[in-house]
């Protein structure tokens, strides 16, 4: 009897399995962004960090979350990572051994931004203030 996958599981979340493979697929390409193999003059010398990796139900579309040390690329650099993405795919396809050597999508990691913006506004004055417990509350 065979397994029968009903199309709500992306409700639910990934599978182990798209975990999995997403977390290797993020190891090899920050390998290869390590290496600076790179011959697009709008990707020398930057340093990529990929952040997070997504993969699609069928594991054929990924799509990594990526930033450069801190602070967003710029539209020409994504451009140019979408230029060397067949070479990426390549060097994925290398490493990592599955059915179909998925298409990768390049999206900015916007987690530390927001991070930094929560932080900004938790030490503004006036939140400061409402964190600290009035005399009236702390004598209750």
């Amino acid at each position: 009897m065979s397994k029968q996958h009903h199309h709500g599981k992306s409700a639910e979340g990934p599978s182990q399995r798209q975990l999995r493979v997403a977390e290797e697929i993020r190891h090899a390409l920050s390998a290869v962004f390590a290496r600076e193999e790179f011959r697009d003059p709008d990707l020398h010398g930057l340093h990529v960090t990929v952040t997070e990796v997504r993969a699609s139900p069928d594991l054929k579309h990924m799509t990594a979350f990526v930033s450069a040390l801190g602070r967003d690329l710029t539209p020409a650099q994504f451009a140019a990572l979408k230029r060397v993405s067949p070479f990426l795919r390549r060097e994925i396809a290398k490493g990592i051994r599955l059915r179909y050597a998925p298409d990768l999508h390049f999206q900015p990691d916007t987690a530390l931004n927001y991070a930094m913006h929560i932080n900004e506004v938790m030490h503004r004055p006036e939140v400061q203030r409402d964190l600290v417990p009035r005399k009236d509350e702390a004598e209750e």
